[in-house]
């Protein structure tokens, strides 16, 4: 069994996983330092040494009217007090050795709001 094919085990980042990431060597307006992320990609396809994952911030007020900006209060199923923004413009692929700490997972209907909201950035129309 080659590494892309192995089953996942309990330290591989699966999709909807909330891990802490480390957002090193980043440039401009990209998300900084270590924060958490929603991984977005499909664990069907088997375990490529990377992930799509996308960072949450911290949630403001002005964000409400922003489609690319999902609300996200996950604060019983992180420990956090803080509210969080899935943003979607930041998401990116980033190397196994990225992530930090698995600290929650996102609920499914979150998932489905984030992917809506993929599909509205790129502006992806299903035939």
């Amino acid at each position: 069994m080659t590494s892309s094919t192995m089953p996942p085990t309990s330290n591989t980042p699966c999709r909807s996983e909330i891990w802490l990431v480390a957002f090193d060597s980043t440039r401009g307006a990209e998300i900084r330092k270590t924060r958490p992320a929603v991984v977005v990609s499909t664990d069907a396809i088997g375990i490529p040494p990377i992930k799509l994952i996308i960072p949450l911030t911290g949630w403001l007020p002005s964000y409400d009217e922003k489609l690319w900006l999902v609300p996200v209060d996950l604060r019983c199923r992180t420990g956090s007090n803080k509210r969080f923004t899935a943003d979607v413009f930041q998401m990116r692929s980033v190397g196994l050795e990225h992530f930090v700490t698995r600290i929650g997972r996102m609920p499914a209907n979150l998932m489905e709001e984030i992917a809506a909201a993929i599909t509205a950035v790129v502006e992806y129309q299903y035939r």
